[in-house]
């Protein structure tokens, strides 16, 4: 068994279809999906706002480095081009969090290819807003309630992730 959370964004072209495709692209991998949401760049990059959404998803073939291959897959489909961290793209999917044993346990991984849980997910409005709303009991993995991550942040910062 191997479930995942990943968070999707795009802010460049038709940024709304960009992340809608990867959706539809985990077929019935896709457990649910939360709404998108417009969202502030994250980072200090000057760019346009995001299109942001976040998926639960489940596949007992894929293990967190299956995932990753997915994300990266997507992102080379929608042309992403790595030139500035934190910079404008096409696509970009995030592995946050993986649970693959049958007990449901979570990953834990310090690979600098994929760290689980993501190590910035407890600090982004943008990844917190859409995973509450696809699923209201969700906890991130060695950090907590994925609620009381969202209530510790900035109210202004949450406030400017706006549901399309």
């Amino acid at each position: 068994m191997s479930r995942a959370v990943l968070s999707l964004g795009a802010n460049l072209g038709a940024a709304d279809l960009a992340v809608r495709a990867a959706i539809d692209a985990l077929g019935p991998a896709l457990v649910r999906a939360s709404a998108l949401y417009r969202t502030p760049p994250w980072g200090g990059v000057e760019q346009d706002d995001f299109v942001n959404a976040t998926v639960l998803v489940d596949d007992p073939a894929r293990d967190a480095a299956g995932w990753l291959a997915f994300a990266r897959e997507r992102e080379a489909q929608a042309q992403r081009v790595r030139e500035v961290r934190w910079g404008p793209r096409t696509l970009d999917v995030d592995v946050i969090a993986v649970w693959e044993d049958d007990a449901g346990g979570p990953v834990f991984s310090d690979d600098p290819e994929l760290t689980l849980p993501h190590p910035r997910a407890h600090q982004r409005a943008f990844v917190l807003v859409p995973w509450l709303d696809a699923d209201p009991a969700a906890e991130l993995p060695g950090r907590g309630a994925v609620a009381d991550l969202l209530r510790a942040l900035p109210a202004d910062e949450t406030a400017e992730v706006t549901r399309l």
